[in-house]
């Protein structure tokens, strides 16, 4: 299968060589901004000591895209634009578009975070809408006479995309005692034995600076368990969980009631988990602006690091590194909830097959996630081996790729509103911007028009937090610890409710509301959360009004 950058040849050299449009988000960008590609000549001139200079030299560089460097003057310029507000009066300029010349118009319905980018082109919208019927679609287990839809499993936990990503958007948890566990699942890891071989992720680090956990599938039942599996097939098991309400009170007399999840990995279908065994519940996160979160200069990111909180302000955040078996190098981790993959392509291809157990040219194994132990189940039918060799081929993959980097993010609601900048105002002084940083520039980047060059307000560092006891899951990830989270991006997160038919929060959706999200806050945030919880409770109002046009 041609490289998307191929069979979109002739539509980008048209896009390229036209100018872009006066007072369009991209157009003003430029003015004020320059270039937005990023070399560590240009936007990485900070880059802190977090990694070592071979380390940071690898990953800024960003080889998964073609991008084109800027010079240090138009990196200057980069800085101004992006520069924290100081005026708090009046919006900034284009903040009511996120997403840059990408933005869409906010929908008032279920549908706001399914609409492609607006700058995309009409032929690439018959792309989008490609890739939108592989997301949607329904797989079936082996043998099928629909080939092209068959290979779900052996072992699975959702039959498509949607299933978990609902409308495009964010899962949420089941209620307790109920018979699935829907768009929330378990990762699954155990410590790697003392004399286990490094893999080439931890050679890697090692060698450099030794900052990775070392952490193994469970021998048995993998690295993730599902709880499904096709006929014939035990599931791996039945999800069990339990709430426990606590009372948090607040200035002005005001409680806010949290909730503390206890989960359980009930009636296992393949014997008992391995000692030591760690467990992460995770709710599938929104799918709007990856192309963009993508896009956004590696050396960006890395420049925010501060592990050793060298400038005395509490927070420390570290960037995750993962390895990429694509390109056999190390990549700038930016997707999943701790950082754990770096490209959107990775990111579509490791939920196929641990998700749905459909295998790609990334992912090739027709067994999906199913172990060496679990020998019927690799034994199993499944959909591989025929004229398209896996069960999603490379141009599909391709096209949910597309479709993935491309769900455009909607327009900001009413960022004029007085009570909208008293709550920015309130999100700077209250140090949320030191995490949730509002503003980057992507780069200018050939083949991608959507995603090149554009001023857009994600409001994350996609760098990982320690954030406390209470959010802790306790299990690594590479380089992240057992207490670290990539920062969350909060771009259209007043659409939650709308989008998913309800409000929950937090990598396994335990919050109910922002505030109850802001009060589970706690390690690099708890000075943070202690301020929200002591502030007037007309300013705590003016923070979630903020955060609810976002």
């Amino acid at each position: 299968m041609p490289a998307a950058g191929t069979w979109r040849a002739g539509l980008v050299a048209l896009a390229l060589s036209l100018p872009a449009a006066a007072g369009s988000p991209a157009a003003d960008a430029a003015d004020l901004a320059g270039d937005a590609a990023g070399d560590p000549a240009g936007g990485g001139a900070g880059l802190s000591g977090g990694l070592s200079g071979v380390l940071a030299r690898d990953l800024a560089g960003d080889p998964h895209l073609d991008a084109v460097p800027r010079t240090a003057d138009e990196a200057a310029r980069v800085r101004a634009v992006t520069a924290p507000a100081t005026d708090f009066s009046a919006p900034e300029p284009y903040e009511s578009r996120p997403g840059g010349a990408a933005t869409v118009r906010a929908r008032t319905n279920a549908d706001a975070f399914s609409q492609p980018s607006a700058n995309m082109s009409f032929d690439d919208e018959l792309l989008f809408k490609v890739g939108n019927g592989l997301f949607r679609k329904t797989w079936v287990s082996s043998p099928s006479s629909t080939l092209a839809s068959d290979g779900l499993g052996p072992l699975y936990n959702a039959r498509g995309c949607q299933s978990c990503h609902i409308k495009d958007g964010r899962g949420h948890p089941p209620p307790p005692g109920a018979e699935a566990a829907g768009p929330l699942f378990l990762r699954i890891s155990v410590p790697a034995p003392p004399d286990a071989p490094l893999s080439e992720l931890e050679a890697y680090l090692a060698a450099l600076d030794g900052g990775v956990s070392r952490a193994r599938p469970d021998p048995v039942y993998g690295s993730q368990l599902q709880d499904l599996a096709v006929a014939g097939l035990p599931a791996e098991y039945r999800l069990g969980i339990t709430y426990e309400e606590f009372p948090v009170p607040l200035s002005g007399g005001e409680t806010a009631m949290l909730r503390r999840p206890a989960y359980a990995a009930l009636d296992l279908g393949y014997g008992p988990l391995a000692p030591g065994a760690m467990l992460s519940p995770r709710v599938a996160p929104p799918m709007i602006g990856l192309g963009l979160l993508e896009a956004v200069p590696a050396a960006d990111i890395l420049a925010q690091e501060d592990p050793d909180d060298a400038d005395g302000d509490g927070i420390s955040g570290r960037a995750n590194v993962v390895w990429d078996a694509a390109s056999g190098r190390p990549l700038l981790g930016r997707f999943g909830l701790k950082a754990g993959i770096a490209t959107v392509r990775e990111q579509a291809a490791a939920a196929f097959a641990g998700d749905i157990g459909i295998s790609s040219p990334l992912h090739p194994k027709g067994w999906g996630e199913c172990t060496a132990a679990q020998a019927a189940c690799r034994a199993a039918p499944h959909g591989g081996g025929d004229a398209r060799g896996t069960e999603i081929d490379g141009h599909g993959l391709d096209l949910v790729t597309f479709y993935s980097r491309n769900l455009a993010v909607p327009a900001r609601r009413d960022p004029g509103d007085p009570d909208v900048l008293r709550g920015k105002s309130v999100f700077y002084e209250t140090g949320c911007a030191a995490c949730h940083r509002p503003k980057f520039v992507t780069h200018r980047l050939a083949g991608q028009p959507e995603q090149s060059f554009q001023l857009i307000w994600p409001y994350t560092d996609l760098l990982l937090h320690d954030m406390g006891e209470g959010l802790a899951d306790n299990r690594p990830e590479a380089r992240a610890t057992g207490r670290e989270w990539r920062t969350a991006p909060l771009w259209g997160i007043g659409l939650t409710g709308q989008v998913g038919g309800q409000s929950t929060f937090l990598h396994d959706g335990r919050a109910r509301s922002l505030l109850e999200a802001i009060l589970w806050h706690g390690g690099e945030a708890e000075a943070a959360r202690q301020r929200v919880v002591a502030m007037p409770p007309a300013d705590r109002a003016a923070l979630i009004r903020f955060l609810e046009s976002l």
